[in-house]
């Protein structure tokens, strides 16, 4: 039976992720209260409300370095902590002082991204890894819904400081908590008492005497990243002007506005771990991805049509888009896991969110920029563009979402995984499928055998 306290560490990492993302990319929401107290024009304002995500490009693969060789406990409370302090000093800054310190605060925030991924990679095997990280993903939905119902309304009774106030405590106290709850996810060599002379031939570090290969030598990888980057584009274009636009454009409240969008984000919660669900069930991972892409480019699609027209269901479509354009992260870093050996965990996603964070760096000044020259309708159109051309970069590609029951080669001691082990003489000269590559995990997670904790 596994080891049911997989649960709790999903919970924590969960939490912790949550609480980061109430700042990493909720500042959005506080766009209509900056515009009344400053007098930046909009495509600076959006460059401000992305420093935290320029703060996470330049930081997310040192943590999930440090992630991989210390562990996820230690990495999450010192980012949470430290964003937290960072954030509590924006919050009496201005200048260019507010733009460098949301940076930093991105920047120590960003742990959680690298670190709670290798909770899902360490206790829970291959074939639960879409629902595990469906769930894990829920945290950016749920931190969006948080910020888009509280933000606003702190910022309009205490300004946009108190708003920054509040997140900064929200988020050292996650960070404290899962400091002294949180455990490493168990080792993947856990167990064994073998250890495996490195075979001749691979490269890079793994654990256990064993050496992985890099998962970069193929291309799947890099597709995968390619496609999630391509899909954050249309998310932060929605994401980050929703609010602005109904208050703006359709004259909507902000305390109409806010508690709606945050009720749009609860359901995507919901559809990420569907979404993961269904991957888990799915024959190749990447099937659902691409269904999800084509659909978020027809809901956006829809939503410049309605706005070009000034149709009134402009509004509803634009929270049909919310829910589209945030369902598919579960999926996507399900089969990063599944393609990188677990002692590139902490990489392999870090690598994910980088390049999704470069894309929703650039996205909202350079919206901000379209908007201002062609309107939001033209906007929204060429938005649906990214999500389809995310479908090209996908097509043809396949990641087995199933545990293989294939057992270990006998000449390898560790039972390591495939994904870990050079190709065999046999296999020279031909170029392994994904399957191939991906292996089945440690024997520990799918022989019914409880993992071991570290220590």
């Amino acid at each position: 039976m596994a080891d049911s306290r997989r649960w709790v560490m999903l919970g924590i990492g969960t939490a912790a992720q949550t609480a980061g993302t109430l700042y990493l990319y909720g500042l959005p929401f506080l766009l209509p209260a900056l515009r009344r107290t400053t007098d930046l024009p909009l495509w600076e304002l959006g460059l401000l409300v992305a420093c935290p995500s320029l703060g996470m490009v330049l930081a997310l693969i040192g943590w999930g370095v440090l992630a991989d060789r210390r562990g996820e406990r230690l990495v999450i409370g010192l980012g949470l902590t430290g964003g937290a302090a960072f954030l509590a000093g924006a919050a009496s800054a201005a200048g260019p002082a507010l733009f460098v310190l949301l940076a930093l605060a991105g920047a120590a925030g960003s742990a959680v991204y690298a670190a709670s991924g290798r909770v899902v990679t360490g206790w829970f095997a291959p074939g639960e890894r879409g629902l595990a990280m469906g769930i894990r993903q829920t945290s950016q939905p749920l931190g969006v819904a948080a910020a888009s119902a509280v933000l606003p309304v702190l910022a309009d009774s205490g300004g946009p400081r108190l708003a920054l106030l509040v997140a900064a405590a929200v988020s050292a106290l996650t960070g404290i908590v899962a400091a002294l709850l949180l455990v490493d996810g168990p080792s993947p060599t856990a167990g064994r008492t073998t250890a495996a002379r490195p075979a001749s031939g691979s490269s890079g570090s793994g654990t256990g005497g064993t050496r992985a290969r890099s998962p970069y030598r193929s291309p799947t990888l890099w597709r995968v990243h390619g496609a999630s980057a391509l899909l954050v584009v249309a998310q932060f274009v929605v994401g980050a002007y929703a609010l602005d636009y109904l208050v703006t454009e359709r004259g909507w409240p902000v305390r109409t506005a806010g508690p709606l969008i945050a009720g749009a984000q609860l359901v995507a919660a919901a559809a990420r771990v569907l979404a993961g669900r269904w991957s888990d069930r799915s024959a190749q991972r990447l099937r659902p991805l691409r269904v999800i892409a084509a659909g978020t480019a027809a809901a956006l699609g829809a939503l410049a049509v309605a706005e070009a027209l000034h149709a009134p269901p402009a509004a509803p479509l634009l929270l049909v888009a919310l829910v589209a354009t945030v369902s598919w992260h579960g999926v996507a870093y399900a089969a990063v896991a599944d393609v990188a050996p677990a002692s590139w965990a902490g990489r392999a996603t870090s690598a994910q969110t980088v390049l999704q964070n470069v894309a929703a760096t650039a996205t909202p000044p350079l919206f901000g920029l379209a908007v201002a020259g062609l309107g939001f309708g033209p906007g929204f159109a060429v938005a649906a563009l990214f999500p389809l051309a995310a479908v090209a970069v996908l097509h043809g590609l396949t990641v087995d979402a199933r545990p293989s029951t294939r057992p270990p080669d006998a000449g390898d001691p560790a039972g390591a995984d495939a994904a870990d082990r050079p190709p065999s003489a046999g296999s020279a000269g031909r170029r392994p499928d994904v399957r191939e590559r991906v292996g089945p995990g440690p024997r520990a997670w799918w022989s019914g055998r409880p993992p071991t904790p570290p220590g």
